[in-house]
């Protein structure tokens, strides 16, 4: 820590006045240009850069929710994953991968902290607890009081597909979206995609309660919901969804091409995560960009931090960018 005279020295002044400074002295009559150097070199002195050191043989466990069959199924979490390996690369630190349902394998004394990966039930957060308390969650914040956790605002980004719709014409407007369950429980995750589409559109006087399907964040929903809003809605169907994952857009797509319904022309479709292979769809898949390494970059970098002695709780929201590609009219 940074003493009175380390401030001192760095910003060529005297104790007692870094002193006084630094307790907003009243009685002081310096120039402003000093307060500034003061303060400035309390900053500098007390900042701590983003680690280099190596952590050569030692561990962390990555911890998913998913099953490993049902990470194939997702590409969302397997990219998160890919992000938080190759940072560990980076450092010399070695990952080992466990799906929840076989956490009993992990090695506590071998490990230096966790990385959860998805979402978990208050019962599950505890028994990461048990393993090691050093525990930073992705894609999900169990208790910001409590644990660090790296996320995304869906809010914003659903909010970001609804004004480009709303700024290209368009104002029948649906929605496709999925729910997930935590293990053991029956009652679906509330989905912010979910909720904040139906209080943005009412906010907007657009709201249509016909235009929402729900499913599950898969390629066979996203067809199956897409092929059920064609049969009910027929002249009827929206001119734009937007879907809540690429994975179930993909599905979305085929059940239109199948229709002969031309995209963009009639109808016009944003997905979210801006998996690889959206680009190389046709027509390409306009989507929210989720950066999903960076994600799995800074949760690693959450972590070393926690290693390194930092005792504050710290909540990360990485960014999101829309892709407008060729399944929308521009």
């Amino acid at each position: 820590m940074a003493t009175i005279k380390d401030i001192a020295e760095r910003a060529g002044v005297s104790s007692a006045t870094v002193s006084r400074v630094l307790n907003y002295d009243a009685s002081l009559s310096v120039a402003d240009e000093t307060k500034r150097r003061v303060f400035e070199a309390a900053e500098e002195l007390s900042y701590r850069k983003r680690s280099t050191k190596k952590y050569n043989d030692q561990k962390i466990a990555i911890v998913h929710w998913y099953t490993e069959k049902e990470e194939l199924n997702d590409l969302y979490y397997l990219s998160i994953r890919h992000g938080i390996e190759e940072r560990c690369k980076e450092i010399g630190m070695n990952p080992e991968v466990y799906f929840f349902d076989n956490i009993k394998a992990i090695k506590a004394i071998e490990i230096q902290g966790i990385i959860a990966v998805g979402k978990f039930s208050d019962a599950q957060v505890l028994a990461l607890k048990a393993i090691n308390p050093t525990i930073v969650f992705v894609d999900f914040s169990p208790d910001e009081e409590k644990y660090d956790a790296i996320i995304i605002d869906f809010e914003k980004a659903t909010k970001k597909v609804l004004d480009f719709f709303l700024n290209t014409k368009h104002e029948h407007i649906g929605f496709v979206g999925g729910q997930e369950l935590l293990k053991g429980q029956d009652e679906p995750i509330q989905d912010v995609r979910e909720d904040t589409f139906r209080s943005y559109m009412r906010e907007k006087g657009l709201y249509d309660e016909r235009f929402v399907y729900i499913g599950k964040f898969s390629v066979e929903d996203g067809y199956r919901l897409m092929k059920q809003a064609i049969e009910e809605l027929g002249n009827e169907l929206p001119t734009a969804f937007f879907v809540g994952s690429d994975v179930m857009a993909i599905g979305s797509l085929r059940a239109l091409h199948e229709a002969n319904i031309k995209i963009p022309e009639r109808v016009s479709i944003i997905g979210l995560n801006d998996m690889s292979v959206s680009k190389h769809m046709y027509p390409s898949l306009s989507t929210i960009r989720v950066y999903t390494e960076v994600m799995g970059e800074a949760a690693v970098d959450t972590l070393l931090e926690r290693l390194e002695g930092r005792k504050i709780t710290k909540k990360v929201i990485i960014s999101t960018k829309l892709m407008v590609r060729d399944s929308v009219k521009k």
